[in-house]
């Protein structure tokens, strides 16, 4: 059998996902969401939502263009995998806590985190949702001193709740690989989630 070595990078990746999900997750219900406190930023939790068959997908977009939902709403068949969510948030409040922010809040910075390249109106158009959609993750933050406002997104999606860790029944792995542009060649010496983190972390520095 071939060996194939890892660069110092991809096993970093690989040792972070590990260390994110023995260390970092808390699980609560049924397991139905995702719940997180961020390692570099404790004060805060990430909580992921995932829902199929949604109904209202114009009316959530109009809502969270208007400001009445506090949460991305994000399209789940660009993701691979809730750590990639997780990196997205991470970013977006280090960038809101030293005023460098590419974009007007701190939910619409994660979903510009999520895309490969630094085009704005391409990273909502690829990641966030549309009213044709009929799946939407939604993910909240909030302080510890902050109400979680998870209450009134079950409220207000028209969707069937399902766990955060079937994300992949929705995934779109072919489009996920040419808007990462993640050749074959690359795959051979990591996982599809490595280059796509990789793509995400870079796009400031290419």
């Amino acid at each position: 059998m071939q060996y194939i070595a890892k660069t110092p990078q991809q096993s970093e990746l690989q040792t972070a996902k590990f260390i994110w999900i023995a260390s970092c997750c808390v699980y609560t219900g049924f397991e139905m969401h995702l719940s997180q406190r961020l390692e570099l930023f404790p004060e805060y939790t990430v909580t992921q939502l995932l829902f199929k068959d949604v109904k209202n997908a114009t009316d959530l977009r109009k809502n969270a263009i208007a400001g009445e939902i506090s949460g991305a709403l994000i399209n789940p068949s660009v993701l691979v995998d809730p750590f990639q969510v997780l990196v997205a948030t991470n970013k977006a409040l280090h960038l809101q806590k030293i005023g460098k922010m590419k974009t007007r809040s701190l939910y619409s910075e994660i979903i510009f985190n999520l895309s490969p390249t630094n085009n704005i109106s391409e990273a909502f158009k690829n990641f966030g949702i549309s009213d044709s959609d009929s799946a939407v993750q939604v993910v909240l933050v909030h302080a510890d001193a902050e109400q979680n406002n998870m209450d009134d997104i079950l409220s207000k999606v028209d969707g069937q709740q399902i766990s955060v860790h079937h994300i992949s029944s929705l995934s779109n792995i072919a489009k996920i690989k040419k808007l990462y542009k993640v050749s074959p060649q690359e795959e051979l010496c990591g996982s599809l989630l490595d280059a796509v983190i990789c793509r995400m972390a870079t796009k400031d520095v290419l």
